[in-house]
């Protein structure tokens, strides 16, 4: 699986909150990749007008991963707002290099007064948007063609997402989460960000996910749990379409646009990653550990570990010391992420400077 590639613009003057919250959120969501490994959902970056620092409005110091020029493709651009964006110089660079990414870029995110730098490429005339109630009417005289409602917390209209502000920036993320990869992975992360109210037993309950539409993603959402219970079954497409109530092609064409793998190709690797932890166990022959993932036999097991490790299995184990791998069972030390062996890069953090 190949995480999803998420550009925040910075610029000078640039709302510290709305960028940092919105990037911690999607930083934080991962996939169970088996023993013990973590597997990114998204690779987050932050862009520049240069590859000099930026400021923030309370003065904060970000130096940007890429600039407006160096930047590749990316799945999601995410326009923070700020008091520099009401600098024409600067809004009216961000949108013309927004109409030129537009085209190749899956969707587009705002935070508050992110709106002013949107805005100016017509791309949400006639469009439904919520910016901060502080911004709205002011907004709404400037972009006359905008169907501007600021009661509303978070509003999607196409493939454009518009949010109230920094309050709003943490549901933002989660909602796009939810709609990546479902219900399940946006409650993991929900609890590690939402401050959940107390039912009448003065016990915490997290408040329900957020919804925008139905999504494939959604029938995903168990699926992986229950791949990852069930690794000795059959995990053939026929097998996962049916439980995902879907037809092959569609659940294919659906997996792949979600995981950025086939099907077949993310069942080999989590049937791997759980071998690498069974290995570790005393006393267990390769037979006994191919079936128990699901291989037909050690010979398959075998060649499938080598394409995906570079090893044979046995000689894999002798490179980690007896104690790591151990501490690895236990989730204390995890080995490298799936990602090292098949190409995955790291999530990168939103650095600062002081």
């Amino acid at each position: 699986m190949n995480p999803k590639r998420i550009g925040f613009l910075g610029f000078e003057g640039v709302a510290a909150s709305e960028l940092t919250r919105a990037a911690d959120v999607l930083a934080t969501a991962t996939l169970d990749g088996g023993y013990g490994n973590r597997i990114s959902c998204y690779q987050v970056c932050t862009i520049g007008f240069t590859s000099e620092c930026f400021r923030a409005e309370s003065g904060i110091a970000f130096r940007p991963d890429r600039t407006l020029e160096t930047v590749s493709k990316l799945d999601t651009l995410v326009i923070p707002g700020g008091d520099g964006l009401r600098q024409s110089s600067i809004s009216e660079r961000i949108a013309d290099w927004i109409l030129a990414r537009a085209s190749e870029t899956r969707r587009v995110a705002v935070i508050g007064g992110g709106i002013y730098g949107v805005a100016p490429t017509g791309l949400l005339d006639g469009r439904e948007v919520t910016t901060h109630w502080r911004y709205a009417n002011d907004v709404a005289r400037c972009f006359p063609n905008l169907r501007v409602d600021s009661r509303r917390h978070l509003v999607k209209d196409g493939a454009f997402y518009t949010s109230s502000g920094a309050s709003a920036a943490i549901d933002l993320s989660l909602a796009m989460i939810e709609q990546d990869y479902g219900r399940h992975v946006a409650s993991v992360v929900a609890h590690e960000f939402v401050s959940a109210p107390m039912n009448g037993n003065g016990q915490h309950k997290l408040p329900n996910p957020l919804v925008f539409d139905s999504q494939p993603a959604d029938r995903f959402a168990e699926l992986i749990h229950w791949m990852m219970r069930n690794l000795h079954e059959d995990l053939s497409v026929n097998t996962l379409a049916r439980r995902a109530c879907m037809s092959q092609s569609h659940f294919n064409r659906a997996f792949k646009s979600v995981f950025g793998s086939p099907p077949a190709e993310f069942v080999e690797n989590l049937r791997i990653n759980e071998a690498k932890r069974r290995l570790a166990i005393p006393k267990r022959t390769l037979e006994i550990i191919a079936a128990s993932v699901g291989f037909s036999d050690a010979q398959t097991f075998r060649r499938a570990f080598e394409r995906r490790l570079g090893a044979k299995p046995r000689s894999y184990l002798k490179n980690f010391n007896p104690r790591s791998m151990a501490a690895s069972a236990n989730g204390e030390a995890p080995l490298p992420r799936i990602g090292r062996a098949s190409g995955i890069p790291e999530a990168v953090a939103v650095p600062t400077q002081g």
